[in-house]
């Protein structure tokens, strides 16, 4: 798991996703994941090319490991992702995605 950012970068960034957009992480997993039936997720890590959850799946965690459309290089890259892969995933599982990120 190669990566640019910092484990401050990566703690921050699992922190985030866990305590503002945990239903996110899972309609991800759900959607784009390959976990239809997972019932929770929370997201572990985060490097250069993808994103990771542990997802609920059946009362266990699996490991859920999404691309980013390409190699990310910088922070910032990694919001607009995550959002890409938000409204991917709606659009996958036909959930209205919210308007604004």
């Amino acid at each position: 798991m190669s990566t640019p950012f910092t484990p401050d970068v990566v703690e921050a960034i699992k922190r985030h996703m866990n305590d503002d957009h945990a239903d996110d992480a899972l309609l991800i997993c759900k959607g784009l994941g390959g976990q239809p039936e997972a019932t929770g997720a929370t997201t572990t890590g985060v490097d250069a090319e993808a994103i990771e959850f542990a997802a609920v799946v059946g009362g266990r965690d699996v490991t859920v490991r999404v691309p980013w459309s390409g190699t990310l290089t910088e922070r910032a890259q990694v919001r607009m992702e995550v959002v890409r892969l938000y409204r991917d995933a709606c659009a996958a599982l036909g959930v209205p995605a919210r308007g604004e990120h």
